[in-house]
């Protein structure tokens, strides 16, 4: 399980993309890169990194679900996911 920190940084991150989204679109789109450079490291998007929502593990994620690969094999067995099940033939 990740730190709650971790978590926490990823959801600060995550709120702050989304905030600055329509003004790093439009200072892109008119080309001004000096104002661009001005505006806080962490509303890039690429600086977001994928988490499961549930336990905060970023590695195995799932992006369909949103969820790693161990709590989907898990949930998936116990049935908590609709139209997932284990494959046999």
């Amino acid at each position: 399980m990740a730190k709650e920190s971790m978590k926490a940084r990823e959801v600060k991150r995550r709120a702050m993309v989304e905030k600055y989204a329509e003004k790093r679109a439009a200072l892109k789109e008119a080309g001004d890169y000096v104002a661009l450079q001005k505006l806080p490291k962490n509303s890039s998007k690429v600086r977001l990194h994928n988490r499961c929502n549930l336990t905060g593990r970023p590695k195995g994620y799932m992006r369909m679900f949103g969820i790693s690969r161990i709590n989907f094999r898990q949930m998936a067995l116990n049935g908590e996911i609709p139209g997932v099940k284990k494959a046999s033939w």
